[in-house]
């Protein structure tokens, strides 16, 4: 299997046969997200998607819990996640305006959501494969995933509540579009633990599994089939199911019309057709890289 060529603080990633394997690796923290996960994961997301070799992405853990949430120092030094200036820069500076400072905590929640909806803007679909404790943060993530799995004790809080807190990264946005919007309130406003076994009745989860390996390999397998398919199909599919989630039927209808004069052409199709006449898989293009920068 390949390995990212990129050294992260947060995180492993494997690439091959165009399904890339995101873990968080901190298992010793309960992968509790340190500053430097908010400026990893959108360059990890980002990198992936752009190249166009990945056609699918996992994202898991390690340890017992996926993951803890936010760590205590994004609170207590949210300097830290700018990489510009310094606390001396910012002590010594003028005494800023109050309205300016309320300004520039409004700008640090964007920044931080935009780690998580960077999920939603990959061009692949993004799994997620939650054992043990997914907590606060951890939902804003997996919220933002396409789909979600996770092993027989594995438990989703919305741990903001339960520290005065108003969650502010996606959650109290997207999961009412996932479960109920009755539960999704219960959970927002009790902070309880919801069970694997309730998530899956629920909707969260696609599938519970007995443990973490029969996860892993469940899912990774889920992502290889994706990977089989047309990637330009696939991308097409994910963006129709996001813009439709937000916007009536009527609209959804002219955009996948809009779509598909453009996106569509039949050299996949016919690439299908043929694999099946002569009984091999098909075999597609890669995603073109995304250019950022003239």
């Amino acid at each position: 299997m390949a390995s990212s060529n990129q050294n992260y603080t947060c995180f492993e990633i494997t690439l091959e046969g165009g399904v890339a394997h995101l873990q968080l690796s901190r298992p010793e923290a309960r992968n509790s997200m340190i500053p430097e996960f908010w400026s990893e994961l959108p360059a990890a997301v980002n990198e992936l998607s752009d190249s166009g070799e990945a056609r699918a992405l996992v994202i898991s853990s390690t340890g017992r819990h996926f993951t803890a949430g936010m760590d205590l120092s994004v609170f207590t030094q949210p300097d830290s996640l700018f990489s510009g200036g310094s606390d001396t820069d910012r002590e010594s500076a003028e005494a800023p305006e109050f309205g300016r400072v309320r300004a520039e905590t409004r700008n640090l929640a964007l920044i931080l959501q935009e780690s998580f909806s960077c999920l939603e803007k990959a061009r692949m679909p993004v799994l997620a494969a939650v054992q043990g404790g997914c907590v606060g943060g951890g939902v804003d993530m997996v919220c933002a995933a396409d789909m979600r799995y996770c092993t027989a004790d594995a438990f989703f809080c919305i741990q903001e509540i339960n520290i005065a807190l108003t969650a502010d990264l996606g959650t109290l946005q997207r999961l009412p579009r996932i479960i109920p919007d009755g539960l999704a309130r219960e959970l927002a406003y009790t902070g309880r633990r919801l069970t694997a076994d309730e998530a899956k009745a629920a909707g969260l989860v696609n599938q519970v599994y007995p443990d973490q390996e029969a996860m892993i390999e469940g899912v990774l397998a889920i992502a290889q089939e994706i990977a089989q398919r047309s990637p330009l199909a696939i991308w097409g599919s994910k963006e129709m199911l996001n813009y439709t989630r937000d916007h009536s039927v009527d609209d959804g209808l002219n955009y996948v019309a809009t779509w598909q004069s453009g996106m569509f052409h039949p050299d996949d199709m016919a690439e299908v057709f043929a694999a099946r006449t002569e009984g091999r898989d098909p075999v597609f293009q890669n995603l073109l890289p995304v250019r950022r920068t003239l």
